[in-house]
């Protein structure tokens, strides 16, 4: 088999694959693509676009809904419509997925491979009986849905993030196991949709990275709207049923057992490095499968990154292409970056949002550090008053004796945006104060950022 020469291989192109291979491209390095399925990735084409299209098309119906609050009539029941829901989102799926691809093909000094690259060496792959080598190659493969070997699970059919998506009617009756990110988000949309929904968690409270206040806050809002919630399901199983499928849950509370039209499985997730011929090329993974890196995204092995998901570093689209950044700051800019120089953010896209930077609360307390805190609820915010969207709060954590901001969550209207005036300001290692003084634009909810901070107690 003949072997073609490149300056650099990209397997993959999830958020950092093409920008990085654009780079390289750019820079002069003869630059092989491989792309097995779907141009740009989890995000693209099974994660944020089409979910938070989703999000917006739920929304618009909810607040249709509540048209007697805001003083106008629809004229009749609302209803969620599918199969135009889904060609929305088919839509902007689309343009993004075949944006990705044009750009790939259409970039000089680029050659694009569609097929499954599996590692022959350390430098080698092939792509479906074709044989490419280089100096340089970076893995950006991405991950999938974990699916657990639950009692019963092969008996039923099951969804995860990506088949969820491909549903041509609204279910009847959908249970989601986790209680966590991506579980919530389908939850809510689901229930707009006009599904009854439970949501069945192994542990005691949902999201349990996050503080207890944001866990329950984000429940209330959740039950308010009609979906269910289990909690300490300690004994989860799947069984056929003439409904459709059991769930054995076990709970502490509640019948021992949901009935459910479909189940979705929201556990977590795991990378796609499986079938990449990862030992013929000696490249080193932790026990869950991601590829080991050090801090510019270096793998074991000379000469090969892993950047993106796969590498356990960051599970975000916003990491990955963070990912992207460090490797061509290192490689071709002279510039040392490194991964620990990023401050964790994320945000749960549930209406409201929850928007997170930097330490939780229970962090601030175990790093041994004397915290102050700054906290409003969504009630004392005149926007959000407005708006009738008072639920949450927001919270903000300073280092008393730096008075370095070290984290905020938001869990409100507009938080997933709001918490980036304090992000910024960790970023540039300034003091609260430069918040704290600033004059911000009034009626708005960022303007009670600010006042937060005027008003910092002691952390209990």
């Amino acid at each position: 088999m003949k072997t073609t020469h490149y300056d650099a291989i990209v397997i993959g192109t999830g958020q950092a694959g093409p920008a990085l291979a654009a780079r390289l491209a750019g820079a002069g390095r003869r630059t092989a693509v491989v792309e097995r399925s779907r141009f740009g990735g989890t995000c693209v084409n099974t994660g944020c676009i089409p979910t938070k299209t989703l999000v917006a098309s739920a929304r618009a119906i909810h607040m249709a809904r509540r048209g007697d609050e805001f003083g106008f009539t629809t004229g009749g029941e609302v209803r969620a419509d599918i199969v135009r829901i889904k060609a929305r989102m088919e839509a902007v799926v689309r343009e993004s997925r075949e944006g990705v691809e044009r750009w790939m093909k259409d970039t000089p000094n680029v050659t694009v491979f569609e097929g499954h690259g599996r590692f022959t060496g350390s430098h080698t792959v092939e792509v479906d009986g074709t044989r490419v080598e280089a100096d340089h190659i970076f893995i950006n493969v991405g991950g999938r849905a974990v699916v657990p070997d639950l009692p019963g699970i092969g008996d039923v059919p099951v969804l995860t993030n990506s088949g969820i998506l491909a549903l041509a009617a609204v279910p009847e009756h959908l249970v989601v196991i986790g209680g966590s990110y991506i579980g919530l988000e389908f939850a809510q949309i689901f229930r707009r949709f006009g599904s009854q929904v439970t949501v069945v968690e192994r542990g005691a409270r949902l999201i349990a990275r996050e503080d207890d206040d944001v866990s329950s806050t984000l429940q209330g809002i959740l039950v308010a709207e009609g979906v269910d919630v289990r909690l300490d399901a300690t004994c989860i199983g799947l069984q056929r049923m003439a409904s459709g499928v059991g769930v054995e849950v076990d709970c502490t509370q509640g019948a021992p057992m949901v009935e459910g039209s479909h189940v979705l499985l929201a556990v977590g997730r795991r990378p796609n490095t499986d079938d990449l011929g990862l030992a013929a090329a000696g490249i080193a993974t932790d026990a869950r499968g991601h590829i080991t890196v050090d801090e510019q995204c270096r793998t074991n092995v000379a000469g090969v990154w892993a950047i993106g998901e796969c590498n356990g570093r960051g599970a975000f689209t916003h990491t990955a292409y963070n990912d992207f950044e460090v490797v061509a700051a290192n490689l071709l800019d002279d510039d040392p970056r490194r991964l620990s120089d990023r401050i964790p953010c994320y945000a749960l896209f549930t209406d409201p949002p929850v928007g997170r930077v930097g330490m939780t609360t229970r962090e601030a307390r175990a790093s041994g550090r004397r915290v102050l805190v700054g906290y409003r609820p969504m009630t004392k915010v005149g926007r959000a008053r407005e708006m009738s969207e008072t639920q949450g709060f927001m919270r903000a954590l300073v280092d008393a004796e730096t008075k370095l901001m070290l984290g905020a969550v938001v869990v409100g209207v507009g938080g997933d945006e709001i918490v980036h005036s304090v992000l910024d300001v960790m970023y540039a290692r300034a003091p609260f104060t430069t918040i704290s003084r600033a004059v911000h634009i009034h009626p708005t909810i960022s303007e009670l950022v600010p006042t937060m901070l005027q008003d910092l107690r002691p952390l209990d």
